[in-house]
């Protein structure tokens, strides 16, 4: 008998947990959306050295890769938020990334058509009509959003470049570029020339 009042009591007591969870669950997906819609551009925040070490799966790793592109080329997954630097032998260079938001988001193939040390920042009209705060201009440096380096994607307004805001990584947030911590823009940097194929994809078969 008391064996079975126990059960009973056990039953109660998980069905209002269970519920709960339900309930919860969206919120907490809700609010992991809400990241990646609202952050806005930091002009002239500069991040310390303990912000910029990503750790985890975001963190700059050798991994195995199968894909029939050649060695050099850059594919980037912007469901997974993963920047892949084919490499020989099934292997990649993984970076993380930071991926534009709803709204922002694109595919396609482009080459780097050119590329920039330290940018200068210059947000198109489009993005100072839906940040007026923003500045017009600002000079490239350790504050700007542009971060350490650029790649420019073809003759498209997209880039592949650094940021002030490393929290940003792994998240969809950008107007449509793709963003790197600046240690690891400026590796990417170093190892491909202008010229190199790009590939934006929404999903990376591995």
């Amino acid at each position: 008998m008391k064996a079975q009042t126990a059960g009973f009591l056990r039953r109660l007591l998980i069905k209002p947990a269970i519920a709960a969870a339900a309930v919860v669950a969206p919120i907490l997906f809700a609010s992991a959306q809400q990241i990646d819609m609202n952050v806005v551009d930091q002009p002239g925040y500069v991040p310390s050295q303990e912000e910029e070490q990503l750790t985890g799966a975001y963190e700059k790793q050798l991994v195995f890769f199968r894909t029939a592109e050649a060695p050099g080329t850059v594919i980037i997954d912007t469901s997974q938020r993963f920047l892949y630097l084919v490499q020989p032998n099934n292997r990649a260079i993984r970076y993380g990334v930071g991926v534009g938001r709803q709204g922002f988001q694109w595919s396609g193939l482009q080459k780097i058509s050119r590329k920039q040390e330290w940018p200068d920042w210059r947000p198109p009209p489009e993005m100072i009509e839906r940040q007026p705060y923003l500045p017009r201009f600002m000079a490239g440096g350790p504050g700007n959003p542009m971060g350490a380096r650029a790649m420019y994607l073809g003759q498209t307004v997209y880039r592949i470049h650094g940021t002030n805001q490393p929290q940003t990584i792994g998240h969809a947030v950008s107007s449509g570029c793709f963003r790197l911590v600046n240690d690891d823009v400026i590796d990417l940097y170093d190892r491909v020339p202008v010229g190199t194929k790009v590939i934006i994809r929404q999903a990376v078969a591995l």
